[in-house]
């Protein structure tokens, strides 16, 4: 009867273990909402800004950018992302950033899908644009 005891405790932690890491592996696949995602790239120059974005469940977003910031609407699916960009906050901004703020915008216009790999967000379209996780 011991030896069945045992083997059942086993069985329990194998089952408990392997449904944690099922778990944290569904976790890694699913899209952020709610988080900031944090533009893969250096500053520009003379700034300490790099763009970030946030979606909401609802699908409503905010997007920071170079020196803007705008609000947008995403729709998220499993794999497929759609964002359409609305209302752009406007601010004195040198001509250098305000191109890069419309192409910017423009590729996040334009994206279609996504993919996630831990901490690093894929958003692909005519381009494929890499955010990461803000983590602290």
């Amino acid at each position: 009867m011991s030896f069945n005891r045992r083997l059942g405790a086993c069985w329990l932690a194998l089952a408990a273990v392997s449904s944690s890491n099922s778990l944290a592996l569904a976790s890694d696949a699913a899209f952020p909402f709610d988080r900031e995602l944090m533009l893969d790239a250096a500053p520009l120059r003379g700034s300490k800004r790099i763009p970030i974005i946030e979606i909401a469940e609802s699908g409503a977003a905010s997007i920071r950018l170079w020196c803007t910031s705008a609000r947008a609407q995403a729709n998220v699916g499993a794999g497929s992302i759609s964002i359409v960009p609305g209302e752009i906050q406007s601010a004195q901004c040198g001509a250098e950033r305000q191109s890069s703020d419309d192409n910017l915008l423009a590729a996040l216009a334009q994206v279609t899908n996504w993919r996630r790999q831990g901490d690093v967000i894929e958003l692909s379209g005519t381009r494929t644009l890499r955010f990461r996780l803000m983590t602290n």
